[in-house]
């Protein structure tokens, strides 16, 4: 699909269940690229059909993406009784890698029934991290595996199940997210692998450079770009993830709401836009914080957007 109306290149969040007046309003007005939905927005399927098309309404485009993040086990905004709750990653691994591919396809393939039948076209996920001994819980179970050939093999099958379904897969955190030793929510971490070693957790993203979304991790590599995290960094967007990787597709920034970015929320979308990012993510869903962003939004907005995504 190619976005050829003039767009915001940013993703915005909603406060609740309807949108309020003043939402649609800036909405209509500043023309995000698209939305992103989480818990506080979903109450069953007829009320999430219903904001989506309110969502829609507001944009100038034919088909504005609307995102999720729908992983499995503890990232899942769409859960029972209403919605299949998938399982987390690390739980989809079976006895052989043939076992682990039907698991993972089975249970994408769901997610992508789900999404489709509510209006959900972009899902944030799979999580290509490698699970690193030692590191921050944050990621975990959702990771597939400590193997960087078999989370890229289950990474693959995750991606080809939702296309299969007209789902847009959004591999992350790209290069890599799972050395950190903090959680990226809370703080910025710091990872001081030489980039050999670095290498390893990038291998994931390499081979799944097809994936058509990708989401950025706020992770400082020091090694590569020792005062800027990935988002913000233009070193590690154009010759790691763009050349090194070999990205061609569209990539986003994870949420500028988190604390391991610093300045006000105009600044770090600026940065990250600056940076590479082909569009910055902010999910708070409170309006004053996206008028805050689109003040560093708007040098770059409106835009056309520069990949066929």
């Amino acid at each position: 699909m190619s976005y050829v109306n003039a767009a915001s290149p940013v993703i915005f969040g909603c406060s609740g269940l309807t949108l309020t007046p003043e939402e649609k309003d800036f909405f209509k007005e500043n023309q995000p690229l698209g939305f992103i939905l989480f818990k506080r927005n979903i109450q069953d399927k007829p009320q999430v059909k219903a904001l989506v098309e309110e969502l829609k309404a507001t944009s100038n485009q034919l088909n504005p993406p609307i995102l999720i993040d729908q992983e499995g086990g503890r990232v899942a905004r769409l859960t029972s009784p209403h919605w299949f709750h998938p399982p987390a990653s690390a739980a989809l691994i079976g006895d052989s890698i043939e076992d682990s591919r039907k698991n993972v396809h089975e249970a994408y393939t769901r997610i992508s029934e789900d999404l489709n039948e509510i209006g959900i076209t972009v899902n944030c996920a799979p999580v290509l991290d490698l699970h690193i001994k030692g590191a921050d819980p944050i990621m975990g179970d959702r990771t597939f595996s400590s193997d960087p050939y078999v989370v890229a093999d289950l990474g693959a099958t995750a991606i080809k199940a939702m296309q299969q379904k007209n789902i847009i897969p959004v591999m992350k955190h790209i290069p890599g997210h799972g050395a950190a030793t903090c959680d990226s929510h809370k703080d910025l971490p710091i990872v001081s692998l030489p980039l050999e070693q670095l290498k390893n957790h990038f291998l994931p993203f390499k081979l799944n450079a097809h994936c058509p979304w990708a989401m950025t991790a706020h992770i400082v590599y020091s090694a590569i770009d020792p005062n800027n995290p990935a988002t913000e960094s233009y070193i590690v967007i154009q010759e790691i993830i763009r050349r090194e990787l070999g990205f061609k597709g569209f990539l986003m920034s994870d949420d500028l709401d988190m604390g391991a970015l610093k300045g006000s929320l105009a600044e770090r979308a600026q940065r990250s836009l600056e940076a590479g990012c082909d569009a910055v993510l902010q999910c708070s869903g409170k309006l004053q914080d996206m008028i805050q962003v689109m003040e560093g939004v708007l040098p770059f907005s409106p835009t056309l957007q520069k990949r066929a995504i």
